[in-house]
């Protein structure tokens, strides 16, 4: 289901309007537009948040759709982001769609300091990266480049990357 798109029964929302400010646990079972702001935990199947929209706080939902302010900590299967993103925002989801926005001709996109988690549960490969041997991580690692003056043995040119320091 795209942004905006209803299906037979589907057609409620809950919407929290510009000028309007929301403070404490908002929870539906229908879409939920934010126009205002929200400042706590919201839980919904599908959160929009319009570019006047401003939600601080812990946000579950099945889909995101931001073009304006998130903060806090974002757990979707599906985030896309053409909006802002607060530091120490977190974002959990399976798939991260960011659309870059014109600023002075140049595209740009501002994160500040979060932490970005997309696709599977990345806590379990964190937990069996920590239980695999220094030694096993060593091995995995390509050999040091010896110096070279970038020439093989044939004086072809060849790409030789920097030595680690």
């Amino acid at each position: 289901m795209s942004k905006g798109e209803k299906s037979e029964g589907q057609n409620k929302q809950t919407t929290v309007e510009e000028g309007t400010q929301f403070k404490g646990t908002l929870s539906s079972t229908c879409q939920v537009m934010v126009r205002g702001v929200v400042d706590g935990d919201l839980t919904a199947p599908v959160v929009i948040v319009s570019e006047s929209g401003t939600v601080v706080g812990n946000v579950k939902a099945q889909s995101i759709w931001s073009e304006g302010v998130l903060a806090g900590r974002v757990d979707a299967d599906d985030v896309h982001l053409s909006g802002n993103v607060r530091s120490d925002t977190v974002i959990r989801a399976r798939t991260l769609e960011v659309k870059l926005q014109r600023h002075k001709d140049k595209l740009e996109v501002t994160f500040g300091e979060c932490i970005l988690d997309v696709g599977d549960d990345p806590s379990a490969e964190a937990q069996d990266s920590s239980n695999a041997s220094s030694s096993k991580r060593k091995s995995q690692m390509p050999p040091p480049a010896e110096a070279s003056d970038g020439n093989d043995s044939n004086g072809n040119h060849r790409s030789v990357p920097p030595a680690a320091h």
